[in-house]
C-alpha cells in the first residue's frame, strides 16, 4: 500500500481545511487536491496546488482583463489554435505541483524534463524506506529485436520465476547491508555507522524515492506527449497516464487540444509528406522508393496504418 493509515489520515485532515480565494479555481481540481492515486506497486502521484486554467490561457492570448466578453465556445477554438500552431507562451500562465513516489530509475528518466523544478527526498539526511519496485509477471519482458531500448515478448515459466526472484532477492540483500552500514549497532559493539550520503550508493535503482515536482502548463504537455506515448517505458508510462487524468478535470479544453494535436497526432517529415501525396494520387510507394531509411518507413507506415 503505497500510503500508511497516518498519511492517509494527514491528507484527510488537509482536505477538510477550506479557505476563500478570488482566484481562479476549478471544481475538477479541487476534487484532486491532496488526494494520493497509486501508481505501481508503491508508488503514487497527488496535486499540492496548481494556478490558473482554460480561461488564464486565453486571458494571456489576448492579454486582457478578467475573463473578457469572449463565449467558452471562443475560448475553446482560441486553445485549439495555440496548440495547432505551436503557440507556448499562453499554456506556461497555468502551473501544476505534484508530490510524486517513484523508482530511482523512474526518476532518471523523468529528471531529462529539465524544464521544472524539482525537490527530492534526502538521502543524505534521512534513511530511505524498504520499498522497491519489483514489476509484476506481465511487465517482465524480453529485450527487443527491433528496437535498442524497448521491450519484446513477457518471459514465461521458470525464466519469469528465475528473474523476479534474483530481483526481490538482490533488492533485500542491498538494503541489509545499506542498514548494516549505517546502524550504530555493530556485531561486535557500538559502531560509528557509515554516513548516510555514503551508504545511499549501495542500494539498487528499483528503491523509491519522493519529490515535489512544479511545473508549467506547456512543458507538462511535453513531458506529456513523451511519456504519454504508447513507445514509452510501461514504468513511466503509467505515472503520466495518471497525470493526464488529472489535466483533463483541470484544463479540459487545453487537454482536448492536446489529446487531439499531441496524442492522437502525428509529426511527419517532408519525404513523409511526398509520399502521402504520391499514395493520394495512386502510385504505388515502397521504402525503396520513398527515400526513407527502413527504420523511417516502419514508422512511417504505423502512422498511416
Amino acid at each position: 500500500m503505497p500510503l500508511s493509515p497516518e498519511q492517509q489520515a494527514e491528507i484527510d485532515e488537509l482536505r477538510t481545511q477550506t479557505s476563500p480565494t478570488l482566484r481562479a479555481t476549478v471544481p475538477g481540481m479541487e476534487a484532486h487536491l491532496y488526494r494520493a492515486y497509486d501508481v505501481l506497486d508503491h508508488g503514487f502521484i497527488r496535486v499540492i496546488d496548481y494556478m490558473g486554467d482554460d480561461s488564464a490561457i486565453c486571458q494571456a492570448a489576448r492579454v486582457s482583463y478578467g475573463k473578457g466578453t469572449k463565449s467558452v465556445q471562443n475560448d475553446e477554438g482560441l486553445i485549439r489554435y495555440l496548440m495547432r500552431h505551436w503557440h507556448s507562451t499562453p499554456f506556461e500562465m497555468c502551473e501544476i505541483k505534484l508530490h510524486v513516489k517513484l523508482p530511482v530509475f523512474v526518476a532518471r528518466q523523468w529528471i531529462r524534463h529539465r524544464t521544472a523544478n524539482v525537490n527530492e527526498y534526502s538521502a543524505r539526511y534521512s534513511i530511505l524506506d524498504r520499498e522497491f519496485y519489483i514489476p509484476a509477471p506481465e511487465h517482465v519482458n524480453a529485450q527487443s529485436v527491433v528496437n535498442n531500448q524497448g521491450r519484446g515478448g513477457v518471459l514465461e515459466g521458470a525464466e519469469a520465476a528465475r528473474v523476479l526472484e534474483i530481483l526481490k532477492s538482490d533488492s533485500n540483500r542491498a538494503y541489509d547491508n545499506y542498514e548494516a552500514m549505517i546502524s550504530t549497532d555493530g556485531p561486535d559493539g557500538p559502531q560509528d555507522g557509515l554516513a548516510r550520503e555514503l551508504a545511499r550508493m549501495n542500494l539498487p535503482s528499483n528503491i523509491y524515492t519522493q519529490w515535489y515536482w512544479k511545473v508549467d502548463l506547456h512543458n507538462l504537455f511535453h513531458f506529456l506527449r513523451l511519456r504519454a506515448d504508447k513507445h514509452a517505458q510501461y514504468e513511466i508510462r503509467v505515472y503520466a497516464d495518471a497525470i493526464c487524468k488529472v489535466v483533463a478535470d483541470w484544463v479540459p479544453a487545453a487537454y482536448g487540444a492536446f489529446e487531439d494535436y499531441r496524442l492522437g497526432g502525428a509529426t511527419m517529415s517532408g519525404k513523409a509528406l511526398d509520399c502521402v501525396r504520391r499514395m493520394i494520387a495512386g502510385e504505388e510507394v515502397t521504402q525503396e522508393t520513398s527515400g526513407m531509411s527502413k527504420g523511417e518507413w516502419r514508422e512511417f507506415m504505423g502512422v498511416i496504418g
